[in-house]
C-alpha cells in the first residue's frame, strides 16, 4: 500500500473490512495468497497447481470447522470428500497425487481441494509437529477464486 495518512489508511482499513474495498487500490495489484490447487483429471486422476486466492476477498461459506485429528481413511490415498479449502494452521504435510507428483503444504498457503473423482491423493506429516490443525471451509461457489501461476 502506498504511504498515506494515518487518517486515510484507518479509512481504507475499515473499508476492506466492511468489503467496500476487495481490488487494487491506487493503482497497485491486488494482495494475493499462495494456493496449491488439488484437481481430478478427466482420466480420474489427481493433479495439483500452484497459484494464489485472493487477500482481503470475501469468500462465501455457510459453515466451517476445525480439526486436529487424523480419521483412518484419510492415511490412504483417497479424493476429497467436497470441494473445500484447507486451511493449514499447524504443521507441514507432503502430498502425492496420481502420478507420483508431490508438493508440501504449510501455513501460509491455502489448499483447494477439488480431487473428489477418481483415485485422489494421499498426504503424510513430514513436520516435528505432534498433530496437524487445520480449517476446512467448504467451497459453496463454483467460482474458487483461485489464479494458476503463470
Amino acid at each position: 500500500m502506498k504511504r498515506c495518512a494515518p487518517a486515510a489508511r484507518q479509512a481504507l482499513a475499515m473499508a476492506v473490512m466492511a468489503g467496500a474495498v476487495t481490488g487494487a487500490w491506487a493503482g497497485e495489484e491486488a494482495a494475493r495468497i499462495p494456493a496449491i490447487k488439488l484437481y481430478s483429471t478427466p482420466d480420474h486422476h489427481a493433479a495439483f497447481v500452484r497459484g494464489t486466492v485472493p487477500a482481503l476477498h470475501k469468500i462465501s461459506s455457510q459453515q466451517f470447522w476445525l480439526s486436529n485429528s487424523v480419521e483412518p481413511w484419510e492415511q490412504n490415498t483417497h479424493p476429497a470428500p467436497r470441494r473445500q479449502y484447507v486451511v493449514p494452521l499447524q504443521g507441514v504435510l507432503e502430498f502425492r497425487v496420481s502420478d507420483g507428483s508431490t508438493f508440501r503444504l504449510a501455513p501460509g498457503t491455502v489448499l483447494l481441494a477439488e480431487d473428489t473423482q477418481g483415485e485422489g491423493h494421499s498426504w503424510k506429516i513430514v513436520s516435528n509437529d505432534k498433530e496437524w490443525v487445520r480449517a476446512y471451509i467448504p467451497m459453496v461457489s463454483e467460482n474458487d477464486e483461485f489464479e494458476a501461476d503463470k
